[in-house]
């Protein structure tokens, strides 16, 4: 399935869903970014996806990372909540989301790169690197305030 992201366009379609999401600023030892290439937009972005029904958030974001780039990671705290209504994706069944996404800070405990249906490309970056990218607007917020060690919110299970 293919999407388009709109952020804070005029022309965008109607958000007609909501769907709670997660995505993690996760950092190795030497500062370098988790980063994935999106299959379904073609943009670089950090790893995340939709919360599952029965599971805890913080579970959501083990399982999407893992499943979309194979790095084991533990979650640390949260970055910020984004639920910016000007923010939606539509997706080629017709579906028109509105952003509503948590982001987490999370450090990797285990492991391999690879990749998977949703990235075609998964890499360790250097944050000073993110500027030759193709990164949505919406997501570069989510990566500055990531790295930036003083937007650090409490997480609890």
């Amino acid at each position: 399935m293919s999407r388009i992201d709109y952020f804070r366009d005029p022309h965008a379609p109607e958000a007609n869903s909501v769907v709670p999401s997660v995505t993690a600023v996760v950092r190795d030892e030497g500062g370098r970014l988790l980063i994935i290439h999106r299959t379904d937009n073609d943009l670089w972005a950090l790893p995340g996806g939709g919360h599952d029904i029965g599971e805890r958030i913080g579970e959501a974001v083990v399982r999407e990372v893992e499943e979309e780039t194979g790095i084991l990671v533990e979650v640390d705290g949260i970055v910020g909540l984004y639920t910016d209504p000007e923010h939606v994706i539509a997706y080629d069944d017709g579906e028109v989301r509105q952003q509503f996404s948590i982001c987490f800070r999370a450090r990797p405990v285990g492991g391999a790169l690879r990749t998977s249906s949703e990235s075609k490309e998964v890499r360790w970056i250097d944050p000073a690197d993110l500027d030759g990218l193709d990164i949505h607007a919406s997501m570069r917020l989510r990566i500055q305030h990531g790295l930036d060690e003083s937007c650090q919110g409490p997480y609890i299970g």
